[in-house]
């Protein structure tokens, strides 16, 4: 049984903390409050989503998975959408779509992130500020990659997509799992809670719950295995480990090996159908 609060310190820049509000129904967490200077909690170089750094060990790490990810994704969603104009929301630095691009597609993004957009634009990729500039817009496939999680109105983002895709569009939504074996093990210092930025706390449940009740229907539910290593690798470093690295392997290994037969990876990519 979920606890219906759970207290959670922003390891990570601000050093305060925040509760999230347990939804029985949907098996969601909500954070409360949201910092009426959200904006202010994203504005760190710890934030390597908005940058492309490779200072630190956890940096370098990062990047390297992610070069590899970046055509994994480009695959998965060929599987399943013939037409080739794709939205990326929350595009951070452009890569995805650099990539994308040079793989044939259309591509467009949206990132609010000022320091984000000029990353992209060094990459050719150039990135709006608000979804405004696509109101007439309708895309074969519209993908947000750990971007839910900080939406504010879960809801009214849902609609917008299932309004701006094509009939039998394709939306590819990438959110972390706090059903997960690494969450359940590293608790308050699970570092996918990620609190303030990340306003909801997604299981597989809410997603396809939230999905379905505005006219999409789920085809396919993927893992990102390497997440559990980095995940687990940040949350030893906020519990202070002495041996992080070995620390990060080894539950994001046991993380993976559980959800075989759980399912319950510690992110998943869900891939939605307009129907």
């Amino acid at each position: 049984m979920k606890e219906s609060r759970l207290k959670i310190k922003d390891h990570s820049i601000s050093q305060e903390e925040f509760e999230l509000i347990y939804d029985t129904h949907l098996d969601k967490y909500t954070t409360q409050p949201i910092p009426e200077n959200l904006d202010n909690y994203y504005k760190s170089s710890n934030y390597i989503s908005h940058t492309d750094a490779k200072t630190g060990l956890v940096d370098k790490l990062y990047q390297f998975v992610k070069l590899f990810m970046l055509k994994h994704k480009i695959s998965l969603i060929k599987q399943f959408s013939q037409g080739r104009k794709i939205l990326d929301i929350g595009a951070g630095t452009g890569d995805f779509l650099n990539v994308a691009k040079s793989k044939g597609w259309e591509v467009s993004g949206l990132e609010p992130n000022a320091a984000a957009r000029e990353n992209a634009e060094k990459k050719g990729i150039h990135l709006f500020e608000s979804s405004t500039e696509f109101e007439d817009s309708k895309f074969d496939v519209i993908s947000m990659w750990h971007v839910l999680e900080h939406v504010p109105n879960t809801e009214i983002q849902i609609k917008w997509l299932f309004d701006h895709l094509v009939e039998n569009g394709t939306a590819v939504i990438a959110v972390p799992n706090f059903n997960s074996y690494d969450a359940n093990h590293y608790k308050e210092f699970w570092a996918a809670w990620d609190v303030p930025r990340h306003l909801h706390h997604f299981s597989a449940k809410s997603i396809k719950m939230l999905f379905e009740k505005e006219g999409f229907e789920l085809v396919a539910q993927k893992p990102l295995f390497f997440d559990s290593f980095y995940v687990s690798l940040l949350s030893e470093k906020y519990r202070n480990s002495s041996f992080a690295l070995l620390g990060g392997f080894c539950y994001g290994l046991l993380s993976n090996l559980k959800a075989l037969r759980t399912n319950e990876y510690s992110s998943l990519i869900y891939v939605f159908k307009k129907d």
